[in-house]
Order: C-alpha cells, then structure tokens, then sequence
C-alpha cells in the first residue's frame, strides 16, 4: 500500500491502523478455547479485524515503505519467512497469551509495530531528523530502515522464555536470526557488527528498561506503543483475560501515523469510549516520553462522536502532562503517570543511588 494510496495520504498520513466496526461474536476452534468456565456462564468476545487481513496489511504498508531501500526490503522479506523467527512469534505469543492472560505479543503484533517503525522512520528522515546511524557515519538511510525492521520485529521474541528478563532473552534469540540476514547484505564484518548493534539496542530497550539512547531505539518502543488497538485485546479477551488492558484496549479503534503539524511525527488516537485513556497513558506516552523521540513527535486522544457520553473532546500530550479539553470548554492538566520509571527511582532511592532521571 503506497502513501498515495492510503486515505488521508492528501495530510501526510503514513500509516493507518483501523479496527472500527469489528463483530460482536464468539470466536470458536482449538486456537481460541477459553479457560473452564463456571456452568452457564456466558463468554463474549470482541472479534474485530482478521488476524491475516492485519497481516496483510501491515506487510504492504512496509513493502511500500522499503522500496527505496534495497537492503532493509532484502532483510524484510528475509526475516517473514524465516522458519526460526516464525517459531519465535508462536511461542512469545503461547507465553504471554496462554500463560499470563497479556494482549498479542506475536506474528501479528510484529507486522503491525514493523509498520508502524517504517512509517515513523519515514516522516523523521522527511523532517529533517537524522537517526544515529547516519548521524555516527556509520550508515545511511538504508541501513537505518533495516536495523529499525530487524529490531521492531524481533523486539518481544525472548517473552517465550518468560516476561522478566525478556528484552535480554529476545537479544540472545535475535542474534543467530540476524547473523543470518545480515550476512549476505553486509560483506564487510565491521560494519555489518556496527549496524547490528543498533537492532539489539532496539530490542534492548524497547520497553524502556533501560530506556533507548537512540532515535532508532526510540522508533521501536513507540513503534510498539502504537499497537493499542482493540485489534490486539480481542484474543486475550476471547480467552478469559478481563482486566484493565484487554477492556481499555477494546475501547480504542485507530491509531493513524502521519506528518505532524508542529513536529515531523503525529500519533492520533480514537477511542469509542474513555477507558482506552489507560492504554494512551500507560502504554503509549511513556514511550515518547522516555525517548529521544520526545522532541519529534506529537501525540493526541479523541473520542468518536458517536462513542459514550461525552465528558472529553480531546487529549493532548504536552512536555511530560496530558492536557484534556473538556466538552463544557475546560481544561485540565494531569501529569503522565510512568509507574515504571516510578519504581526505578524508588528502588534507587532505597539503595542509596540517587535519582535516575538525571
């Protein structure tokens, strides 16, 4: 799918994940069984795009993206038929699925955050943004394009080992993967480790623990942010896992990437009801916040008209606080609520170290 093709290309959007209008219906077959439930009672599930349609179209959106660049659609085409890192997808997937109730972390949610890096990528290189491979001369723009692929797709893989430790687990299962590709595109083994090690700082830090140092690092944990729809919630959901995400994740319809009015990157976000505020807030704005992405990239909440009640029309986020524009005119400003990098500075405090926000 090129840009001209896609809707709302006339605005500088780049890449489009829609999943309104989804059914309402239970969703059979041994890949979906939920967990034994109480005698009659009842399952409901929100099934919404198809699996293989999401697919599908996040696998255009990056073909399109990568045409211009050789190497990294070599390491694109490469990596989604690689035997080994389709097995990895599977089982990242079984383990946070099956075994802790957690939204997709697998085939789908790989092309989905690989879209959405190349679609960031883009509108940085348009703005003017020149990404740490490029800024070090180590590389050029192709080179950027395929460590952010490699590093997007691959970054939850070591969540089959277990969630803790995951991002380490996912660079040690990453390495033979990208060996592999890498290779044949860079016969020169200098610099071919010097690019390497700017995918596994992506898959490193993607989850902001340690929080990426650089732009390539910070495309991929936004890239990731960004698969907040309720086409992710939908599986777990189906498979008894109701708590805050999967609900808040069902409340949130699109997530549209395009050119920003006052930065190089706008993320819009619509919600059919306020609840996916928690996966805005949680997910999403900690990963602008905490990256070097921070200065590039505007990110906004709206509800649909034809959503719940309205109580808000808007949100914004600004520096490190999200402004909400109410419907009777008001305005209210509530400060991000990063419980992760909370925790990382009380466990520091108790240990004598200091904050680790400087």
């Amino acid at each position: 799918m090129s840009e001209e093709s896609r809707p709302g290309a006339e605005t500088g959007q780049k890449f489009r994940l829609s999943v309104e209008g989804g059914n309402v219906r239970d969703v059979g077959g041994p890949d979906l069984e939920a967990p034994a439930r109480e005698q009659g009672a009842v399952r409901v599930v929100e099934y919404t795009t198809p699996r293989a349609k999401l697919i599908d179209e996040a696998r255009a959106a990056i073909r399109a993206d990568l045409a211009s660049y050789p190497r990294a659609l070599a390491a694109f085409e490469a990596l989604q038929g690689d035997p080994e890192a389709l097995a990895h997808w599977d089982m990242a997937n079984y383990i946070t699925m099956r075994k802790l109730g957690y939204n997709d972390h697998g085939r789908v949610h790989a092309f989905i955050t690989g879209a959405a890096s190349m679609a960031i990528t883009d509108l940085l290189l348009e703005g003017g943004i020149k990404p740490d491979l490029i800024d070090s001369g180590i590389g050029d723009a192709d080179d950027v394009h395929l460590a952010v692929i490699l590093g997007t797709m691959l970054h939850d893989i070591g969540n089959q080992v277990h969630r803790v430790a995951h991002e380490e687990h996912g660079m040690r299962l990453a390495l033979p993967i990208i060996d592999r590709i890498m290779g044949p595109l860079y016969p020169d083994p200098f610099k071919r480790t010097k690019v390497r090690a700017f995918i596994l700082g992506c898959i490193n830090c993607h989850d902001l623990n340690p929080a990426p140092l650089t732009i390539e690092g910070g495309i991929t944990a936004v890239a990731d942010g960004t698969d907040i729809t309720k086409g992710r919630g939908r599986k777990a959901f189906s498979l008894g896992s109701v708590d805050i995400h999967s609900i808040s994740a069902l409340a949130v319809d699109e997530v549209v990437i395009e050119r920003g009015r006052q930065k190089p990157v706008l993320i819009s976000v619509t919600m059919n009801n306020s609840g996916g505020i928690f996966q805005v807030e949680e997910i999403l704005a900690p990963k602008v916040i905490r990256t070097p992405l921070r200065r590039f990239v505007e990110l906004r909440a709206s509800m649909r008209e034809s959503g719940e009640e309205q109580i808000l029309s808007r949100v914004r986020l600004e520096g490190d606080a999200f402004v909400m524009d109410l419907e009777d005119g008001g305005q209210v400003a509530v400060e991000v609520n990063d419980s992760q990098k909370q925790t990382q500075e009380a466990v520091a405090e108790n240990l004598g170290l200091g904050s680790t926000s400087r």
